[in-house]
């Protein structure tokens, strides 16, 4: 990435106080660009007051679905669309408060900036979500669509929004489609955000975790690596336009990634468990992703191994804890 194309620029982050949108905001403010962070500031969701701490960025506390977003929308030079509903259970509970953060709320968002910010860059966090249950193994872009929760129905509308304002508009738009993301700042309350969060908080309190099933594999990405993928995305004409998969470390099993949590924590133990009724109905069995196409493109690779990054999240979790409970 190229610190010197973002000095100065002016950079609206949604979702800007929840963990990989603060993540952004950091890398941003530190590259001397000035920065807008936007958030709902909702329970249960992953922002944080302290996510912030220390970033040079602007937080607007504003709902992406009501809120008057002109004031904040205006002279932008780049968009990282990070807000959004990511609870798959709370998609199955409230499928309509669902649909209104991620499809409506879009729609609002994409109005703003057609006024505001007609020429601004916008790279949209999306979800290897869309894709179900896989067929084949590593999953590649040309993969089937079968979203298996509202949750997956709502994102790949707002998703599918974003890149008719470029076939449209002409807008720069990239989507990436994310595979589970990990490191500081993550919501680690409960598993809203993503299971590893709850592993994370029962290490440092000493208590055991839970792993369902535990021969699924998955493919972890580390928050700066995440990052950097973004800030490559819009630094990279060429990806406007495309949607692409992003995926991280090389695909572990749940209970390979277990045995690997407690050994970075240096101690502690988990439990196996049956997966419970409602949630069984919704799982994908086995995912990683096939992201040639993205490193191609942008010459992006991970550069944190999943062993450094466990550490590095529970060192940096481990003064913290209780800020984040």
């Amino acid at each position: 990435m190229n610190a010197a194309h973002w000095r100065g620029k002016r950079v609206l982050v949604t979702g800007g106080a929840g963990f990989l949108g603060s993540g952004l905001c950091h890398a941003l403010g530190a590259m001397g660009a000035e920065v807008l962070a936007l958030d709902a500031m909702l329970d249960g969701s992953g922002a944080h007051p302290g996510n912030l701490d220390g970033s040079g960025a602007t937080l607007v506390t504003a709902d992406l679905r009501d809120a008057d977003l002109a004031p904040h929308t205006r002279d932008m030079d780049a968009v990282f669309n990070m807000a959004g509903q990511t609870s798959h259970a709370g998609s199955m509970a409230d499928p309509f408060a669902d649909l209104d953060i991620n499809a409506t709320a879009q729609l609002r968002l994409i109005a703003a900036l057609r006024d505001g910010s007609p020429d601004a860059v916008l790279v949209h966090a999306s979800t290897r979500q869309f894709y179900g249950t896989p067929r084949y193994l590593p999953v590649d872009e040309a993969h089937p669509l079968a979203p298996p929760d509202p949750n997956g129905v709502s994102k790949l509308a707002g998703e599918q929004y974003w890149m008719l304002e470029h076939r449209t508009r002409n807008r720069r738009v990239t989507s990436l489609r994310l595979t589970n993301c990990f490191g500081p700042r993550l919501r680690v309350r409960d598993a809203r955000q993503t299971f590893l969060g709850i592993w994370l908080r029962r290490l440092l309190e000493g208590q055991p975790f839970e792993v369902w099933g535990g021969a699924q594999l998955r493919d972890l990405a580390y928050l700066d690596d995440v990052v950097e993928a973004f800030l490559l995305a819009a630094e990279t004409p060429s990806c406007a336009g495309s949607v692409f998969n992003l995926g991280g470390a090389p695909p572990v099993s749940l209970l390979a990634l277990a045995e690997a949590a407690v050994a970075a924590n240096g101690g502690g133990r988990f439990l196996f468990k049956e997966f419970p009724a409602e949630r069984a109905a919704i799982d994908i069995g086995s995912y990683h992703a096939d992201d040639t196409a993205f490193r191609a493109a942008t010459g992006w690779a991970p550069k944190v191994s999943l062993e450094d990054g466990l550490r590095r999240s529970l060192d940096w979790f481990r003064p913290r804890l209780e800020a984040y409970l």
